[in-house]
């Protein structure tokens, strides 16, 4: 065998078992979790009381912390996305007496992405339908769902992506930290969208009273490592959560030379929190490989057990 063909396979099997690791490893939460969320309210009493709160003129989210302990942030005008008016949020550390307090008065509320188990169009791939279907993704499926630590098979160029992603419940997991359900699509292998609980806090640290674990640029909805989202959007884990995506690829020329940018628009749960960006290079691990105008969809294993279903592509 030649040596050039050597090295090429041995790439290859290098390529595929950083695959494999990087789906079987990664930041690991402490504390118990759970994926089911009729077991978390049976198990855990804390489960009840986290979650969005919304009165007459404000609107409030409770983050468990574990232990009874609580992360409370009252938002002027309603919640991100439905009324805040984007002033900074009244937030304090507390217990369960404290969260009655500060919900006294409000209604729990359980939004529901206007996205939720929106249909493929004609045309489109449906990597994830009433079952994962193999021949255009290859990852664990298991209870009708695809879990983290998968790819697609196909390789796309421009696209218009649906997919429906749901966060484990890990109290202890310390909030803001990469431990609490981490994941992420990479389109193209290259340009992440964050998936992380970080539900209740927003992206400015002078808003936060809490000690910050990661940058707010790892936070669910951001271009990782890159750009913040426009407004905050993530449900509380075990909540079904949307991301609509419209992606254009890189343009290149005919000697392979760029000529246009990626560029990205991202609905989260029904708001639009990233309009038109445009990405220079691939984004977080994504940023030192080569852009290219057709590459895979990684559902990034990070080594928590986020759920995915009803994904679709339609290509452009």
């Amino acid at each position: 065998m030649r040596p050039g063909c050597m090295s090429s396979l041995f790439l290859v099997a290098c390529a595929a078992a950083l695959f494999l690791i990087n789906s079987a490893f990664g930041a690991r939460p402490e504390g118990q979790l759970w994926t089911d969320p009729k077991k978390a309210a049976q198990e855990d009493a804390d489960y009840a009381v986290q979650g969005e709160y919304v009165g007459k003129s404000s609107g409030v989210q409770v983050v468990a912390l574990g232990d009874g302990k609580f992360y409370v942030s009252t938002f002027e005008g309603g919640l991100p996305g439905a009324g805040w008016d984007k002033s900074a949020p009244v937030v304090a550390s507390t217990d369960k007496a404290g969260v009655t307090g500060a919900t006294k008065g409000t209604n729990r509320v359980e939004r529901v992405s206007p996205t939720l188990h929106k249909k493929a169009p004609a045309g489109a791939d449906v990597l994830v339908g009433d079952s994962v279907d193999a021949t255009l993704v290859k990852g664990e499926a298991k209870e009708g769902f695809l879990w983290a630590g998968a790819q697609s098979i196909k390789e796309y160029g421009n696209f218009t992506m649906h997919l429906e992603f749901r966060l484990p419940y890990i109290p202890k997991a310390v909030v803001s930290s990469q431990d609490r359900g981490n994941s992420g699509i990479y389109l193209q292998n290259r340009y992440e969208v964050q998936i992380l609980d970080s539900f209740g806090l927003v992206y400015d640290r002078e808003q936060i009273k809490l000690p910050i674990r990661s940058d707010p640029k790892q936070w669910c909805g951001c271009f990782y490592q890159f750009k913040t989202a426009d407004t905050p959007m993530c449900f509380p884990p075990l909540i079904w959560q949307t991301y609509d995506i419209d992606f254009t690829a890189p343009a290149f020329d005919g000697a392979g030379k760029k000529t246009a940018n990626a560029t990205i628009t991202v609905v989260q749960n029904g708001v639009k929190i990233h309009d038109a960006v445009k990405l220079p290079k691939g984004t977080g691990a994504g940023g030192g490989r080569k852009e290219v105008p057709k590459g895979p969809i990684i559902f990034q294993g990070h080594g928590n057990p986020v759920a995915f279903r009803n994904i679709w592509i339609l290509e452009r």
